[in-house]
């Protein structure tokens, strides 16, 4: 889908040569090379860099300025798929709370419906890069004519088949950039858009980053006569702890405003004649040298499903060398069935020999590759000597093929088998695959067993999944009972950096068997895991809770380091200063919530939905509706959803796609079919239609070329052949051929 985006952009682009802006008027330069950083294939490079608003072109006749007429000679056929022309931008915001390790990000911005006569009118398309981990929230689009919203209701609310429309649209692309579209805006109108999501803030070297999304081609710029435009950047840093914030690098010229305890705003508003050209980045620290850690309440709010006080519990790795981290063994269990084939196992692989290249020499480590059968590196763990890597390396080039079908059970007993039992040293396993199997709540409970039996000694489960077709739910909930961490890639290009990034975060454990002793004297207490995860120098430890009673002032944390000492440290508990705790843990709660009633099949859903609706993260049990109100007919959201049953007095509402993960798909994986293949289609026809321009103006064709028609001749039968053969002799006595040699002129296929 990402290819026929980005493609659908190109034809866009080429399109957008009819407009004619007067005589003075400086047309934009074509897109900017792509920058290091965004590193993509050639087919994506027009994919968006920031929030950006396309007009959705299916009648190339339509495509003219709507302030100034011009001679457009008319174009015959129709683009199928719509190209998408790029509207200029006329303003942009960005506000950004961090909270904890989490960003919550709101854009808005003027567009302008430029390029469609103002007598016709278009479908917009918006487009949302998102960065890490990225969730929307919603989105208010405001057109002169109408106003539109997205809201989260239940699955029982969107059974009203005969009043809510339900539509394709609304998904995910590359899983982190969404796409929305918005139906009949007039030409030279102007779109006014805001945008909602959270991102997670990663934790490299000390430090909290931030990277949100905010690099603008030049051709949105508007053309014609030079004026300044609005740029403003508001940032806010909220730890809720009173720790003091230390920022450490900023990609745009950002002012302090104030800096109240462990609070700091900035803002950067300027007047430009460009938009941004690098994404927004921002990075800072906390002030803390060594492990320390604190525990925040927040009293529920009066929409709460759950009326029970709330704690989140944190412990910060600090900046300090002295806390090293467990001497490892280490077992990778690699997927390897058919399904796995071309860049799926490639990166894998490429990922794999560096994460084992960076072992210590005094770690040990195995590898297990599985399809139907499965294959071990040794049958016993190995030091990771420089002999025993280059011999793994060797092992991986040859064995990790991708062939056969997909089991999970076996290889992973063997993995627990294999791995010690001591306390001295800190068993591993990683599980890496892309399918799903039968059997999985068998796992899990069988896991479940046997990590209880073993204790405080038992092996730490991380799971990392590719694709859609793997049960995530599945792979979440064996990471959280073998106290391990979990990960996914849904974009097959970031398979080799995400994987690599989470092996090594994940192996790099300095504290263990964490415990609160406050948590034993409360009234009642409910965890969002199983377990309190170990802590990794790599990144904070987050545990949300909720609880009845009365929580003390401090509390007593302890664990173990490396060296089989005991830690202790005294916690301060205090109440979140401004920090939504419901907010920041929605994301986490919900697929906690989900995983759990997967696994046991309790009632488990309606709490992940409530908590869905009231917080607009979209879960397996809630649906993303998109309300559509006339300028003069305005009510509330709310008075929207409970009259549904009835007239919508203007209104329309359409049930957008279910952009949660699923619980994977088992006919897919038995098929091995790849998880390239997962991704929605843009629109629902896949079609090219052959596309004719007059030779007076700019002329359009897509991708219909010579060979594509001779691939497509090769596979008429002999009357059809004779008939088309009959047809286009005829059509040469009326010199209609030459159309065909004005496409050739524009075809852009090598073969031709």
């Amino acid at each position: 889908m990402a290819a026929d985006f980005s493609r659908s952009v190109e034809l866009g682009l080429k399109l957008s040569k009819r407009i004619y802006y007067g005589k003075n008027a400086t047309v934009s330069a074509p897109p900017r090379p792509v920058v290091a950083e965004r590193e993509t294939e050639a087919v994506d490079s027009c994919l968006p860099t920031a929030v950006m608003v396309y007009a959705e072109i299916t009648e190339p006749s339509v495509v003219d300025n709507p302030y100034i007429r011009s001679y457009q000679p008319y174009v015959h056929g129709r683009c199928d798929p719509p190209a998408l022309i790029p509207l200029h931008m006329h303003g942009v915001t960005m506000e950004v709370d961090c909270y904890l390790d989490t960003a919550f990000v709101t854009v808005g911005g003027t567009w302008r419906v430029h390029c469609v006569s103002a007598s016709e009118s278009c479908d917009c398309r918006i487009a949302v890069p998102m960065g890490e981990e990225g969730s929307v929230l919603g989105v208010e689009v405001e057109t002169p004519l109408k106003s539109y919203c997205t809201q989260v209701i239940s699955l029982e609310d969107t059974k009203d088949t005969e009043k809510l429309i339900n539509a394709k649209d609304g998904f995910l692309i590359k899983g982190q950039m969404y796409t929305l579209k918005i139906p009949r805006v007039n030409g030279g109108s102007i779109l006014s858009l805001k945008i909602s999501w959270s991102q997670k803030l990663l934790h490299q070297d000390g430090q909290y980053c931030l990277n949100v999304p905010f690099t603008f081609p030049s051709y949105v710029v508007p053309i014609g006569k030079k004026v300044y435009e609005k740029e403003k950047i508001l940032l806010n840093v909220n730890l809720g702890t009173g720790t003091e914030v230390f920022c450490k690098s900023s990609s745009h010229p950002l002012k302090e405003i104030k800096r109240p305890e462990g609070n700091v705003e900035f803002s950067c508003e300027r007047e430009v004649l460009t938009w941004s050209m690098t994404d927004f980045k921002f990075s800072y620290t906390v002030s803390s040298n060594d492990i320390c850690g604190g525990v925040l309440l927040q009293s529920p709010s009066l929409h709460d499903y759950d009326q029970r006080e709330m704690f989140c519990f944190y412990l910060y790795p600090g900046n300090s060398i002295r806390e090293k981290p467990f001497k490892k063994e280490v077992v990778f269990l690699v997927d390897i069935s058919a399904s796995m084939q071309g860049s799926p196992i490639e990166n894998a692989k490429t990922a794999l020999l560096a994460t084992i290249s960076k072992l210590s020499p005094l770690d040990t480590f195995n590898i297990i590759a599985f399809n139907g059968s499965s294959s071990l590196f040794s049958s016993s763990m190995e030091l990771a000597t420089k002999e025993a890597i280059e011999n793994a390396s060797e092992w991986i080039n040859i064995n990790l093929v991708a062939e056969g079908g997909t089991n999970i059970s076996t290889p992973l007993d063997q993995a627990i088998r294999i791995v010690s039992k001591t306390g001295s040293v800190l068993p591993i396993i990683f599980l890496i695959t892309d399918g799903t199997v039968e059997d999985e709540k068998d796992i899990c409970h069988a896991m479940k067993g046997h990590l209880m039996k073993e204790g405080l000694t038992s092996s730490r489960i991380c799971t990392f999944g590719i694709g859609s077709y793997c049960n995530h739910y599945f792979l979440k909930m064996l990471a959280e009972i073998g106290r391990g961490y979990y990960d996914a890639a849904f974009d097959m290009d970031s398979i080799n950096l995400r994987m690599e990034r989470f092996i090594n975060n994940a192996s790099s454990v300095i504290l263990t068997d964490i415990a609160i002793d406050a948590l034993e004297h409360l009234d009642s207490l409910e965890l969002c895991s199983l377990h309190l995860p170990d802590l990794l120098s790599g990144s904070p430890l987050y545990v949300l809770g909720r609880y009845c009673g009365n929580f003390p002032d401090s509390v007593r944390v302890s664990g173990t380091l490396a060296d089989l000492s005991n830690l202790v440290i005294n916690a301060k508990v205090q109440e979140a200063k401004d920090v939504p705790i419901d907010k920041v843990f929605a994301r986490r709660q919900i697929d906690a919530l989900t995983a759990h009633a997967w696994l046991s099949g309790s009632k488990l859903e309606e709490k992940a939905a409530k908590m869905s609706i009231h917080t607009a993260v979209h879960s397996e049990y809630t649906n993303m509706i998109l309300i559509e109100t006339e300028k003069g007919n305005q009510q509330s959201k709310s008075n929207a959803i409970e009259e549904k049953t009835g007239d919508f007095k203007g209104q329309k509402i359409v049930v957008l796609r279910n952009i949660s993960t699923g619980f994977g798909n088992l006919e897919a994986t038995a098929k091995n079919l790849s998880p390239e293949k997962a991704e929605p289609k843009l629109y629902e026809t896949s079609t090219m239609l052959f596309k004719v321009a007059s030779k007076a103006g700019s002329r359009l064709a897509d991708w219909c070329c010579c060979m594509c028609f001779l691939q497509f001749c090769n596979r008429l039968n002999d009357q059809f052949a004779i008939a088309l053969t009959q047809l286009c002799t005829a059509l040469a006595c009326f010199e209609c051929l030459n159309v065909c040699c004005d496409v050739c002129d524009l075809c852009s296929c090598d073969q031709c």
